[in-house]
């Protein structure tokens, strides 16, 4: 039998709230990396190098609407750390608690940047950002 499995909008909008929650204490941060993505927020970072560092407004994002929550503003990083291709990021609290990994590409990704060449001392900006709990199967 085919899974059907179906969430009504309040679980769906406190399922997406309770986890992007996490993230609203100040100095949460968005870091993207080179390398294989790690197998989940909880995996130590091994071999992978840190290109850039934006931080997520307070609180980071808004009450999510139909299981989408928009983040606020997030700051630039003005001088990105080092020179390489972006294939993932972690979202983690400013304490370094990871909650959320996805990967990043110029699209289809969990995380769409015009480039994923990013340059050491450049600017990396991310002009949006959602987290979505999915309707169903």
């Amino acid at each position: 039998m085919a899974d059907t499995t179906r969430l009504s909008a309040a679980a769906r909008n406190g399922g997406c709230n309770g986890i992007v929650d996490l993230l609203d204490g100040a100095g949460s941060t968005i870091k993207i990396y080179t390398g294989t993505q790690a197998v989940d927020p909880d995996t130590a970072i091994g071999a992978q190098v840190l290109l850039a560092t934006l931080t997520f407004a307070t609180p980071a994002y808004g009450a999510a609407s139909a299981g989408v929550a928009t983040a606020g503003a997030i700051a630039s990083d003005v001088s990105a750390d080092a020179t390489g291709t972006a294939t993932w990021f972690r979202k983690a609290t400013s304490g370094g608690t990871a909650h959320i990994d996805g990967s990043v590409g110029t699209s289809g990704a969990s995380m769409n940047l015009n480039t994923v060449a990013i340059v050491a001392g450049a600017t990396v900006a991310i002009t949006s950002d959602t987290f979505t709990i999915p309707q169903g199967a």
